[in-house]
């Protein structure tokens, strides 16, 4: 398998989606990793997997539709397997293995079957003390966009999942790359205060446009640099509830085609407004672990 992906919205042909055919049930607290499962878990709300799996059927769908190869993890039984996009992620044509929080080291040996289809020499993997996860990582053309916390506190936030020594060594790995960091802001206990990864507040879609929460943004200047990176025109903002609830992070099957969540009212007639399909799926459960669409999603190949 010939890997490319050098942005978000170039035309998808191979992707893996996760599963929740087997995630364990309701976590105890003392096990949750974000602070939105754990507001679910004390309501008495989380997510049920005949739920997610009805969710994730309707994902497949609709890349299937559209002619995407769609791989599926290994089932693990009892184990948390949605999220793709945390174990690692493509940029160009090489492979990068996360180094993910220790308790979900399982997770990318289940895509081994896809990871033998790439070959040894394009999978590529960071120090232990470079921690990186997926979902702050953005390939945007001659630009690699990076999520990461600066503060000296790094390690009393389960919620900071990349750090400044990742961020040095994606540079060294593609050096041709213009390597752009921004610093999130994150809340071990509130889910509204918390970018867990890049793509909770950000994420472009389109032909040069993106979708933009300014208060996952702890300096203003790194936010004001992105927008002015896409222009205002271009940039659809949205409120501190619609990033709660994930609005930043649809799934981009080409510049014409987005995946949407189906209450995501405002965001959608903005998308289809600026010329886009949006093919709306339920998603409202998966949310509540605070991930969406491109969380579950880990592209192989874009044209």
């Amino acid at each position: 398998m010939k890997l490319n992906v050098k942005n978000e919205t170039s035309r998808l042909r191979a992707v893996v989606l996760g599963t929740a055919e087997s995630t364990g049930g309701v976590p105890d607290l003392s096990d949750a990793y974000d602070p939105k499962s754990v507001e679910h878990i004390k309501a008495g709300t989380y997510p049920k997997d005949e739920d997610m799996i009805a969710e994730m059927d309707a994902v497949k769908k609709v890349l299937e539709k559209y002619g995407v190869e769609v791989f599926r993890p290994k089932v693990i039984k009892n184990y948390n397997q949605i999220f793709t996009r945390d174990i690692g992620f493509v940029i160009d044509d090489k492979f990068v293995k996360a180094n993910i929080l220790p308790d979900r080291e399982q997770e990318i040996e289940a895509i081994s079957h896809v990871l033998e289809k790439i070959g040894a020499e394009n999978v590529l993997e960071l120090p232990e003390d470079a921690h990186v996860e997926g979902g702050d990582v953005m390939p945007h053309n001659d630009y690699l966009f990076v999520g990461t916390y600066y503060g000296e506190d790094y390690p009393e936030y389960i919620t900071a999942r990349t750090n400044l020594k990742a961020v040095e060594h994606l540079q060294k790995l593609f050096p041709n790359k213009k390597v752009k960091s921004f610093n999130l802001r994150k809340s071990n206990t509130e889910p509204r205060d918390n970018a867990l990864h890049l793509d909770c507040c950000f994420q472009p879609v389109g032909k040069g446009k993106a979708i933009i929460y300014k208060g996952g943004f702890l300096d203003e200047e790194e936010y004001n640099w992105l927008k002015n990176f896409f222009g205002e025109e271009n940039v659809f903002e949205i409120t501190r509830e619609e990033m709660y609830n994930m609005n930043s992070n649809v799934f981009s099957i080409s510049e014409d085609v987005v995946i949407s969540e189906k209450n995501f009212t405002r965001l959608n007639a903005w998308l289809r407004e600026n010329g886009m399909t949006v093919e709306e799926v339920p998603y409202a459960e998966i949310a509540k672990q605070e991930g969406l669409l491109r969380c579950s999603t880990l592209p192989l190949i874009r044209d």
